[in-house]
């Protein structure tokens, strides 16, 4: 008891002593670290969080969900007429636009237009090639117009159409170029085997409409295709191919000349445009005409979207039918992109099954059906082009957010 008496004051000291310190060390700094953790943490924090990585959003199906309604009507100032369903008054497009793209493996979310925008701000988005390239751009400027209604109309630097965000300081544009190559129409002098003329397709310079946009944009989505057909350039008016000013022997037919275009339109855009441009190619948008092509009474007057079995039979080229063109031309698309910094956006099978959503005979004037045919090619606003925003805006969002 003695020896314990004589301890007692010195285990006393060292047992307040370090006590004293931890106490005014977590009285000090640990609210700080936990302030800024929380601040870190915090939904309001300037940082913005990196949206997960991209899964395969084009493998899914099409699911029917009665609340799902368009982010946008017939009101929008970017509309352009033939497309616009719901004032030309088309059937069942309360129907056509409660379908839902469900993919397969992950979540598809729809575009948060204000938080979109904010992660692109001060930043310019291009749209180059075909109207199915202006077709997606119609319905992704309505959709970003929800976010600033003080967007306005813009139509700059070759631009075809666009519009400007002020709010966020965010263009967006579409430079229109058919074959994205340079090409010209050659009058003959003498007309032989019923040959008017030529269109000379250069296939190494590109068409003078995106030819000076590689500083601009900070994202490029790319598409071709629809124009390489002979109802776009019979026999009595065709494409003749040309490289490095003079012709191409032994001259190249239609498909030989689509893939050596886009071969070297890869190559330009690798060579020209900085490499922290996000580059995309959309592949085909397919069409849907049933019972002939468009000059032939085609049709696609169809209430609901296609079952998968079906999509063989109307796309495979096996099967020889009028609307094979699109997978042909993915095929060299796709073997043409690779091992390089593009990247392919595959929106081709989730379209396919949407045969129910063309504008068909719903195209706002008296004649247009007699003059052209039904439209089973392009798509209604709102409508399918809506899901491929839902999409895109993703996979920009992880490459900028």
């Amino acid at each position: 008891m003695l020896m314990a008496s004589k301890l007692t004051p010195k285990l006393i000291t060292w047992l307040i002593l370090p006590s004293c310190l931890l106490i005014f060390f977590y009285s000090t700094i640990l609210p700080f670290y936990t302030t800024t953790t929380a601040a870190r943490r915090s939904p309001t924090s300037e940082i913005p969080l990196r949206p997960s990585a991209p899964c395969d959003l084009f493998k899914g199906k099409w699911v029917l969900d009665p609340s799902r309604k368009p982010m946008y009507d017939s009101t929008c100032p970017f509309h352009r007429n033939s497309w616009n369903c719901i004032k030309n008054q088309r059937e069942n497009m309360g129907r056509i636009n409660s379908w839902k793209w469900v993919p397969e493996t992950c979540d598809l979310n729809r575009v948060d237009s204000s938080g979109f925008l904010n992660t692109m701000r001060d930043k310019n988005i291009g749209f180059v090639g075909d109207s199915l390239n202006e077709n997606f751009l119609v319905s992704f400027l309505c959709t970003l117009r929800s976010a600033d209604s003080g967007a306005k109309k813009w139509k700059r630097k070759g631009a075809w159409r666009g519009a400007y965000f002020p709010k966020y300081n965010v263009t967006v544009a579409y430079h229109r170029t058919v074959l994205l190559a340079q090409y010209e129409w050659q009058t003959k002098q003498t007309v032989r085997d019923g040959v008017k003329g030529i269109y000379r397709v250069d296939v190494d310079i590109p068409s003078p409409d995106w030819a000076h946009i590689a500083d601009f944009y900070n994202v490029l989505v790319f598409n071709t295709g629809h124009w390489w057909g002979y109802d776009k350039f019979p026999k009595e008016s065709p494409l003749v191919f040309f490289k490095n000013g003079e012709p191409i022997h032994p001259s190249p037919n239609m498909s030989e000349g689509f893939k050596i275009v886009v071969e070297n339109m890869v190559s330009h855009i690798e060579k020209s445009f900085p490499k922290n441009v996000l580059k995309l190619w959309r592949l085909q948008s397919p069409r849907h005409f049933h019972g002939g092509d468009w000059n032939q009474n085609g049709t696609c007057l169809f209430d609901d979207p296609l079952e998968q079995f079906q999509l063989d039979l109307w796309f495979d080229p096996s099967n020889n039918g009028v609307n094979k063109e699109a997978r042909k031309l993915n095929r060299v698309i796709e073997e043409s992109l690779k091992g390089t910094s593009i990247r392919k956006l595959d929106l081709s099978h989730l379209s396919e099954f949407r045969a129910d959503a063309h504008p068909a005979i719903w195209l706002g004037k008296k004649d247009a059906v007699a003059v052209w045919g039904q439209d089973c090619m392009h798509w209604c606003l709102p409508g399918v082009p809506d899901t491929w925003v839902d999409i895109l805006t993703q996979f920009i969002s992880y490459t900028f957010g």
